[in-house]
């Protein structure tokens, strides 16, 4: 059985992710989606259930778009000629 309990390196990176702005989803959310997506395959998800199924896809989400965000901000390009340039957003 796994531990639940985070050690020291899992709590600072946690940490540095909240203080950065990065959406964290823990394993505990993301193992209840894919328990509401079998069930909802099977014998069907209650209301409360899908309104949880929601809820939970779109944290996940934000929380994948955010971090998706947050890395394309530190992220560089090498061009032909050795110098770094920033990845900006198009138009932008």
């Amino acid at each position: 059985m796994k531990n639940k309990f985070l050690d020291n390196a899992d709590v600072l990176m946690y940490n540095l992710c909240i203080m950065k702005g990065v959406q964290v989803m823990t394993q505990e959310k993301i193992d209840r989606i894919n328990e509401l997506a079998r069930k909802s395959k099977t014998v069907g998800l209650t209301d409360a259930e899908k309104a949880e199924q929601t809820e939970l896809r779109n944290e996940y989400r934000r929380a994948v778009t955010g971090n998706l965000a947050a890395s394309l901000e530190n992220t560089y390009i090498m061009t032909p000629d050795g110098k770094k340039r920033k990845v900006t957003k198009k138009g932008g």
